[in-house]
């Protein structure tokens, strides 16, 4: 773990200026029992102090002679000798862990007093003079009360002096963080401090950045400290640190401060609905499908991932990140290895969290029917074998075929007419995938060749029009192949004047031979065109209004008389198939 930043204050021992070395009180004082020292001693004796001591400790030379009286009545008021002293200085000391200090002892015996300092502490004696001793103390490691004593005569007193020793913490700690956070969920950050002392004045601090979480007296080995914030968007990417204070400034020295290495916390929204997937329910072996998943509500979106799979197969995905939401597309194809029902799974996962969707997907295999043709071009009167075949397991219905149930092949026997030109056969397959009714299609052209037809219907024998009014005027000539159709007038060859004639004039007028030609024959027609006068109008309008009714008639006794034939013939051909095949089914193998 990195070890954590160090911030120091000054590392002076803490209390009052060390004395110089030499007594603690000028070596001239000639009656110490009138001396108090600073810090009183215990007292073994009774007090008591020399009269005689006294006087001649302040007797100066030439005094007159009522001073005796006066040093008379001082004697009898000072103390006796065994009243002396001893005293320490300093009375306490603050000091980092290792460190030394000097300590004075000295003492008020009027008499050469044995001095000493108890400690287990390493001392040396530095200094000396008259009754006051300097010693040092090294290697302090722990907090002590040293005592300086005094043996003055047949009494011993006592001073002792407080050493506190201070020290960092040797260890601290901010427990991991969870990867991710929920937003909205309360998050308890837990600190640990092992060592550090005074702890009365040690202080643990949780901070989220420079902000102050929490403020806490550094308690037990090791001392613990928490705090218990909300997790929010704002807190993704924030730093949370725990810092010890060691404050020794009310003993002279410095403001410590030790903090642990960061850690960053990363919070997450993932909403509690499944992600929106879009997907095919059949897929068809050969081809391919897009397939979506999508899901809004994301923080941060650009952490999200995104899974997407066809049964164990994971598709090769592409992810669009917007603010708050994505949108992912894979594309999957149907081979035959996959034929069959799979699960397609889109999983999205932020954080410590997920939420998926999945849907069924039934990869198929549907072979489009086989349609043939015994020969697809025949010249008119030909039979033609029409069959219409499916896959294993497919059912077929062939189109113009005698209606039978759906079955594995159908077929039936055509002979070709000039109606059958042109004519499309179709080849129906069906099948049922995962409740859906599928269907594939065949198609197929029979052309029938014939020769050139030129009937009432496309080309009339007789035009009879007023001179100068609009009409037209058609003739159309039929065959496979297409035949050509020229109609010249019998007198001079000129063309019949076919189309929209604006205005029909007399010169139109004439008998005119249309000949259909091909290279399967030929057929020809006369055509009367008949031109009348303005003279002649009324006449022409009776004539023409009973030949149009009488042409009506005419072609639609010829039509209906045609359809008629054409139903009959097709009538027996069915029946002439289905014979066949009742023959043929009789017919042991």
């Amino acid at each position: 773990m990195p070890e954590p930043s160090l911030r120091r204050g000054r590392l002076e021992v803490s209390g009052k200026a060390a004395p110089p070395l030499g007594p603690p009180w000028p070596a001239v004082i000639k009656n110490p029992c009138a001396l108090r020292a600073p810090v009183r001693s215990e007292h073994l004796s009774p007090p008591r102090c020399s009269l005689r001591t006294a006087q001649a400790a302040m007797a100066p030379a030439g005094a007159p002679s009522a001073l005796p009286l006066l040093l008379a009545l001082l004697g009898a008021l000072l103390p006796e000798p065994g009243d002396a002293q001893v005293s320490v200085f300093p009375t306490e000391a603050t000091l980092p862990r290792g460190g030394s200090v000097l300590v004075n002892c000295s003492s008020t015996c009027e008499e050469e007093a044995f001095l000493g300092l108890e400690t287990p502490l390493t001392k040396e004696e530095r200094d000396r003079g008259h009754n006051w001793k300097v010693f040092k103390l090294s290697d302090v490691e722990e907090d002590s009360k040293p005592m300086c004593f005094s043996n003055c005569g047949p009494n011993q007193t006592l001073a002792s002096i407080s050493i506190t020793v201070y020290r960092l913490p040797e260890h601290m700690e901010l427990f991991p963080l969870p990867p991710w956070q929920p937003v909205g969920e309360n998050l308890t950050l837990k600190c640990q401090v092992k060592g550090g002392a005074p702890r009365a004045q040690l202080t643990l601090v949780l901070l989220r950045g420079e902000e102050e979480l929490s403020r806490q007296p550094a308690v037990g080995e090791p001392a613990e400290g928490n705090a218990t914030v909300l997790a929010g968007r704002g807190d993704y990417g924030a730093n949370f640190t725990c810092r010890a204070e060691l404050d020794l400034r009310p003993q002279g020295l410095g403001f410590f401060q030790n903090t642990s290495a960061p850690r960053q916390l990363r919070t997450f929204v993932l909403p509690m609905t499944s992600p929106q997937l879009e997907t095919p329910r059949i897929l068809e072996v050969g081809t391919s499908e897009k397939v979506v998943c999508s899901m809004g509500g994301l923080f941060p979106a650009s952490e999200a991932r995104v899974h997407l799979a066809l049964g164990d197969h994971r598709l090769n995905t592409t992810v669009t990140y917007n603010k708050d939401s994505l949108s992912a597309t894979a594309w999957v194809e149907g081979t035959a290895e996959n034929e069959g029902d799979h699960l397609l799974v889109c999983a999205i996962m932020l954080g410590n969290q997920s939420q998926e969707s999945w849907r069924n997907l039934t990869v198929y295999s549907f072979p489009a029917p086989n349609l043939t043709l015994s020969e697809q071009e025949v010249s008119e009167g030909t039979q033609v074998e029409v069959a219409c075949e499916a896959s294993v397991g497919l059912r077929v219905r062939l189109s113009d075929a005698p209606a039978e149930p759906w079955a594995p092949s159908v077929q039936f026997l055509l002979n070709a007419t000039a109606e059958d030109n042109g004519r499309h056969f179709s080849c129906s397959a069906a099948l049922e995938v995962a409740g859906h009714l599928l269907y594939k299609n065949q198609t197929k052209e029979l052309r029938v060749l014939y020769g050139p037809r030129l009937d009432e219907s496309d080309c009339l024998g007789n035009w009879t029009w007023p001179e100068e009014t609009n009409q037209k005027l058609s003739c159309q000539a039929w065959g496979n192949p297409v035949p050509q159709l020229t109609c010249l007038r019998e007198t001079d060859g000129a063309l019949l004047p076919t189309g929209d004639l604006r205005p029909v004039k007399k010169q139109y007028e004439g008998t005119y031979i249309c000949k259909a030609e091909s290279p399967r024959g030929a057929v020809t027609r006369k055509v009367f065109l008949t031109v009348l006068t303005a003279g002649k109008n009324v006449l022409i309008i009776v004539l023409l209004t009973a030949g149009a009714i009488l042409g009506a008639v005419v072609v639609a006794t010829y039509l209906y008389n045609r359809q008629r034939k054409i139903k009959i013939y097709k009538l027996l051909k069915a029946q002439e198939a289905a014979a066949m095949k009742l023959n043929t089914q009789a017919t042991p193998p």
